[in-house]
């Protein structure tokens, strides 16, 4: 018999349903949490949505707070992603077959990933752009994909030297990368979602690549 919190989702029993929709809730409220800002406003007081470019993710909160808060909001942000995700998967039973464990690992992602576009304690507006929360993401629903998409990210942003381009880039090839190697049609639609809102996201930044006017990730 499966633990009280752990259900077998061959029957998609009604209490199943409403207890996996809860789990996606607690996933955009993750996705939610405001990472950079906090972390910014902890260690220099600064509100993050007022410095630079005023965006909550990693790379504005390295110019506010240097590279140790950089990096931790990279790492808070990438967990938002991948640690709801990899609790769905476990939380279905693995012989309930493909089609449901890939939708609602899916649901998930995307709950978490929406979450962070749009928070509710920041009144569903100035979220991130996305990027990070969704390398965790697909680092448990298709971590070869993911890492197509990383080794594009590193190639255009070290040549251009523009973490802009690079995220737009590794964006553009990750659903590409799932298609190839993982198949299920639910993550792949998944993929292409999150590919299709990060890059609007970044319109902003695509008029200042065109107009060569984005700031370079080293002076």
């Amino acid at each position: 018999m499966p633990l009280l919190w752990r259900y077998d989702y061959k029957d998609m029993s009604v209490n199943a349903i409403i207890i996996m929709t809860g789990f996606c809730v607690a996933a955009y409220l993750l996705g939610a949490v405001p990472s950079g800002l906090i972390l910014v406003k902890m260690t220099t007081r600064l509100d993050l949505r007022k410095v630079g470019s005023g965006n909550i993710g990693a790379t504005n909160a390295r110019r506010a707070g240097g590279w140790p808060i950089g990096i931790a909001t990279l790492i808070c942000d990438v967990l938002k992603g991948a640690i709801p995700v990899a609790l769905a998967g476990w939380m279905v039973d693995s012989g309930a077959g493909g089609l449901t464990r890939d939708l609602w690992m899916a649901a998930a992602a995307l709950c978490a990933f929406f979450g962070h576009l749009f928070p509710v304690y920041l009144k569903f507006k100035t979220g991130g752009k996305g990027v990070a929360t969704a390398a965790g993401c697909f680092a448990v629903l298709s971590p070869v994909a993911l890492g197509i998409a990383v080794t594009a990210f590193v190639l255009v942003a070290g040549f251009s030297r523009r973490v802009s381009a690079g995220s737009l880039a590794a964006a553009a090839v990750i659903p590409m990368g799932v298609a190839w190697f993982e198949g299920p049609y639910i993550i792949f639609g998944c993929a292409l979602i999150i590919s299709v809102m990060v890059i609007r996201r970044h319109q902003a930044n695509i008029r200042r690549l065109l107009m060569g006017l984005e700031p370079p990730l080293f002076p």
